[in-house]
């Protein structure tokens, strides 16, 4: 009989050579269960998705309450379907009173599709700048405006009018003209191995911007819902951009991305075309309804109050010769070793011991510590201990 590992390796399309086919069975908190009953401490949330864990009680019962009621009833933007709804108030009540529109979307590389059209529309200009070592997604236009060549350069050509700045560079600000409809920026660059802004870098972006009438678009796909100890990132700066990117935590473990305006902008999608950015299944009511309850838990619980203590118990207990620096802000963390080699080895080296981790896509020389929120001091002490094994395990 054909095992499910050959028709995985048979039958799906792969992303890399060698993936880690790691065959779960079940999901609960923290931590992941294999076929064999094996169990892993999941210390990067499905890559920031699960941030009140897997298969929240909240999040469950939501899911199966709304499949009680209805699935797909029609295209986004169509029908009045109350969890679509009833989340984009709950969302909106909690940002500044200039992002009080939502556009639903599957996921966050198509909020930052839908983001580059409405930038278009709204200003009439060609231009669009990223940044170097930013992510923004996969798709043409968000693989155009993000960073890393090797990543992208097969690819080409890509969307003209698209280029990168520096991050933190205050120089390159000056690249933000007249021509320029936005700036697509992370907060923290995540993929780049969870940068920090310099002080009053994002504040002087956010002055060009307004000086040029460039909107400003805040990736907070990776860093919202108390990843880095405040709801949204944001906040602690007070930058407020003109339009903000989520996604995966905003779903509570089911697909669901979002794009939020002032309704002023947004309305352009009703005309001139209308229809002017649409999706199928962008804001379905099951994800809708899973994301409201994992936002309420959120807000229920003192979960993002206890990240920045979460955060130092990391940095104090992961101490190594081997480790260069640590990087990044809450529970997005950058564990910095020599060169990519190396992280590979630890993260191999830390599956038999039931952890899993992972790298970055900008900078491979780092191991990412993302874990959901609810993770409890001892498993944070115990993680450490686990890594700090796998490190001295990979010294050659």
């Amino acid at each position: 009989m054909i095992s499910q590992r050959q028709l995985f390796l048979s039958q799906l399309a792969q992303t890399s050579p060698i993936p880690l086919g790691l065959e779960i069975d079940h999901a609960e908190g923290c931590w992941l269960y294999d076929i064999n009953g094996k169990k892993y401490l999941d210390l990067i949330s499905g890559i920031s998705v699960s941030s009140i864990g897997h298969r929240h009680p909240a999040v469950v019962k939501a899911i199966k309450d709304q499949a009680d009621k209805y699935l797909h009833v029609m295209v986004y933007g169509e029908y009045i379907q109350s969890p679509q709804v009833a989340f984009a108030k709950l969302l909106t009540d909690h940002l500044p009173g200039s992002l009080n529109c939502v556009f639903f979307t599957n996921s966050g590389t198509e909020a930052t599709e839908g983001s580059m059209k409405l930038a278009k529309r709204v200003t009439g200009r060609p231009e669009i700048i990223g940044c170097y070592n930013s992510y923004h997604g996969s798709t043409q236009g968000a693989l155009s405006i993000a960073g890393g060549e090797w990543f992208k350069n097969s690819f080409r050509p890509l969307l003209p009018g698209t280029r990168q700045i520096r991050f933190n560079n205050f120089d390159d600000i000056r690249e933000i003209t007249n021509h320029t409809a936005a700036v697509f920026m992370e907060p923290i660059q995540a993929e780049a191995g969870s940068i920090l802004p310099s002080p009053g870098y994002l504040e002087a972006v956010r002055l060009r911007c307004s000086e040029t009438g460039t909107l400003l678009v805040f990736d907070e796909i990776q860093t919202a819902f108390g990843r880095t100890g405040s709801f949204f990132n944001f906040k602690q700066n007070g930058v407020i951009p003109d339009i903000l990117l989520l996604g995966k935590a905003l779903g509570g473990g089911m697909p669901l991305g979002a794009f939020i305006a002032d309704r002023a902008i947004m309305n352009e999608f009703t005309h001139d075309p209308v229809l002017g950015h649409i999706t199928t299944f962008g804001g379905h009511p099951v994800s809708c309804a899973a994301g409201k309850a994992a936002m309420e838990v959120l807000m229920d619980s003192d979960l993002v109050q206890q990240v920045r203590e979460k955060e130092a118990l990391f940095m104090a207990n992961l101490t190594h010769p081997e480790i260069k620096a640590i990087h990044g802000q809450g529970l997005l963390l950058a564990v910095e070793v020599s060169g990519f080699e190396k992280v590979q080895k630890i993260i191999r080296a830390c599956i038999p011991e039931g952890l899993i981790t992972d790298w970055f896509l900008f900078n491979d020389r780092c191991i990412r510590i993302a874990p959901p929120l609810i993770i409890t001091k001892e498993e944070i002490l115990w993680a450490c201990e686990v890594i700090k094994k796998a490190i001295g395990l990979s010294i050659d």
